[in-house]
């Protein structure tokens, strides 16, 4: 066990003490500031940090406590005991954490973490974003700790290279952009991901983003390997959906998921992933999305997933839908199934390949066969707006279909906005293959008369 986790269960082991003990959160001032990160510095000028990597976890937690203690004491500084645990607790932070982050990754309600500097840390709850009391030291605190995201998967940050995408070790995506591109600082941006992956009872009865009936059918497709596309914005919940999709995969079959950076955490036993490398310092090593997916091909699976579709692996996917890897699926930013269509059509142009539209479109209509469009409503819920079937062409169009879809009606006093889910009536062609795959879903699903709040 390394250093850093053996703190980190030292850290879990004293939170709940900590947070039961101490009053509401209050604001750090700069003098507690300033103290913390002076006793950070003498640990560090008088710790071998090889040597504590040696000790068992109890031992660590006693020599760390009893170093801050004695620290204190030189410094005559008068606490009580929760302020003196929360400094222990804090230095551990700055030590082999993530400083002033490490209180906001532990909170499970947090969904995204937003630095704009050093003075302003933003969060999302619940879908709207907050301001919260937490403050690094300056710019080049801030700057050590990005250091130590991007330091542990083998990428840099610097002036000559002042962007990165990184993860956590929990998976958690990682976003940092530094001067001079950052004109106020260094910029760190945190997508978090739930230790424990939500599932379809949780979209259906705790967040209402879809409807009993709309994920049975969706389960339905996943078993039927139908080849889906998930359509939305930037934080509408297309990862998480496609995850919890991923989850109805039967446990024989061979899946590889491709991602920029991983965030699906599927469940299966046989599962291969695999994730995208950006160039070096020199320009040279790039490993990119359609590299990934042509040499996957050759890796026998059964289905694909590509977390995103962004660029010219669109070709090699849509192609890998048609030629036997049924059932796969991907996301794409889009706001609405017929934008995402055009996008599909564009990412083709991408990869230069001169085929008439006719052609693509074509392509387009026999692979996918389904795209489901999520989408962030304006009180920050996400909510499945829209299931719709690809039924082939007519002329030079595409045509689709409605299955089911979100009529919003309005929005209430409380600022939430108001609607209900409703099935179109159409009867999806898709029917029949479920049928084939021995998937019974009754017809009562796509009754028009039924609404869903």
């Amino acid at each position: 066990m390394s250093l850093r986790e053996k703190l980190q269960t030292i850290q879990n082991e004293s939170n709940d003490d900590i947070v039961m003990m101490a009053p509401p959160p209050v604001r750090i001032g700069i003098a507690s500031s300033e103290v913390k990160m002076r006793i950070h510095q003498k640990m560090l000028d008088r710790v071998d940090l090889a040597a504590l990597d040696a000790l068992p976890t109890e031992r660590l937690k006693q020599e760390v406590a009893t170093l801050v203690e004695r620290l204190i004491a030189e410094e005559a500084m008068v606490m009580n005991e929760v302020e003196r645990r929360t400094l222990v607790r804090d230095v551990q932070y700055e030590m082999l954490g993530l400083g002033p982050l490490e209180l906001l990754l532990a909170d499970a309600s947090i969904s995204d973490i937003l630095v704009n500097g050093h003075r302003q840390v933003f969060v999302e709850r619940g879908g709207r974003l907050e301001a919260v009391d937490v403050k690094f030291s300056d710019d080049k605190h801030l700057m050590r700790i990005i250091d130590k995201i991007v330091s542990r998967i083998g990428r840099r940050i610097d002036e000559s290279s002042p962007m990165v995408d990184a993860r956590l070790q929990d998976g958690s995506r990682v976003n940092a952009i530094i001067p001079p591109l950052a004109l106020d600082g260094p910029i760190l941006s945190i997508r978090r991901f739930s230790a424990v992956p939500l599932g379809m009872n949780d979209l259906v009865d705790r967040y209402k983003s879809l409807t009993a009936p709309m994920a049975e059918l969706l389960e339905g497709l996943i078993r039927a390997k139908v080849n889906l596309l998930v359509s939305g914005g930037t934080g509408s919940g297309k990862t998480t959906l496609l995850n919890i999709l991923s989850g109805y995969i039967p446990h024989a079959e061979r899946v590889v998921t491709i991602e920029d950076a991983a965030e699906l955490q599927l469940q299966q036993p046989h599962v291969v992933r695999l994730e995208t490398r950006p160039p070096n310092i020199e320009g040279r090593g790039e490993v990119t999305q359609r590299a990934l997916l042509v040499n996957a091909l050759r890796m026998r699976p059964d289905r694909i997933i590509v977390g995103e579709v962004r660029g010219a692996e669109a070709v090699d996917m849509l192609q890998a839908m048609n030629t036997g890897h049924e059932g796969s699926m991907t996301t794409i930013h889009a706001n609405s199934p017929r934008d995402a269509l055009a996008r599909v059509e564009n990412m083709i142009g991408m990869a230069g390949f001169n085929l008439p539209q006719r052609a693509v479109r074509q392509q387009i209509a026999s692979a996918i066969t389904v795209i489901v469009q999520v989408s962030r409503l304006a009180d920050g819920r996400r909510k499945m707006v829209s299931m719709q079937e690809l039924t082939g062409m007519e002329s030079e169009t595409i045509t689709l279909q409605e299955i089911f879809s979100y009529k919003q009606s309005g929005i209430d006093a409380d600022g939430k906005v108001t609607g209900y889910f409703a099935a179109s009536g159409v009867r999806p062609k898709f029917m029949e293959r479920l049928r084939a795959f021995g998937v019974t879903v009754s017809d009562t699903l796509f009754d028009p008369t039924q609404r869903y709040l």
